[in-house]
């Protein structure tokens, strides 16, 4: 998948939502269409190909936006970088989430991871209610919102299980964290901000394992932009 390729699939992406954005939440929703087909070993190969629709990618892409603060909106705008970074993190996920674990998780602890997950996506936007307003800003209802949630739990449950340990920091290393590295809480004591910083931790370690996966993985995943 080349750069340039994609950065055209963002633009177009970008101007077919621009009219309808942020109306989406008080108007009827247009048919979702599929934006991307794609496929890799880890989901079946080209026999079974995966498919990723508008409404889930821009409620993604918000969310990225919305994480670097400053002028983004529930409502928008994201821009090509936001598509690009949703777009890759969750063809990443997708695999993650098919890959064999042992012992397998039960229901229960992907349910509970996937509470953890909302929190930390709570904390990256800004609160509860700005994650709420950016799933209602493309039509995603509480049903789609929480299969997104156990697909990201389930990934990140990969991770720390098979790849390297990311759920359950040690409050030494939380402390170091807290002292030496910038985080949003600096200047705070460390007693009044440790739940705080282990979401936040943790959030920042799981981004960047999902981000290092998918680039090790990228060769073997064969994707198609279906945008015209």
């Amino acid at each position: 998948m080349s750069p340039r390729p994609f950065l055209a699939f963002s633009s177009l992406l970008l101007l077919s939502l621009a009219p309808i954005g942020p109306a989406r939440a008080e108007t009827a929703l247009p048919l979702d269409r599929a934006l991307v087909r794609y496929h890799a070993p880890e989901t079946g190969g080209p026999k079974a190909p995966q498919f990723i629709f508008e409404r889930e990618l821009s409620f993604e892409a918000r969310i990225e936006a919305l994480s670097e603060g400053g002028s983004a909106t529930s409502s928008g705008p994201f821009l090509d970088r936001h598509v690009r970074a949703a777009l890759e993190r969750r063809i990443a996920e997708e695999l993650l989430s098919r890959l064999p674990m042992d012992p397998e998780p039960h229901p229960s602890e992907v349910a509970q991871l996937a509470e953890l997950v909302r929190e930390v996506l709570e904390q990256r936007v800004g609160g509860r209610d700005k994650l709420i307003a950016a799933a209602a800003a493309e039509g995603i209802d509480s049903g789609e919102l929480d299969g997104i949630l156990r697909r990201k739990a389930r990934a990140t449950l990969y991770l720390d299980r098979m790849v390297t340990p990311l759920l359950d920091p040690a409050e030494a290393e939380l402390r170091e964290v807290h002292r030496s590295a910038a985080t949003p809480f600096r200047g705070r004591p460390f007693p009044e901000i440790k739940d705080e910083l282990r979401r936040w931790y943790v959030g920042q370690r799981v981004a960047a394992a999902v981000a290092g996966f998918y680039q090790n993985a990228r060769t073997r995943v064969q994707v198609t932009f279906l945008t015209k």
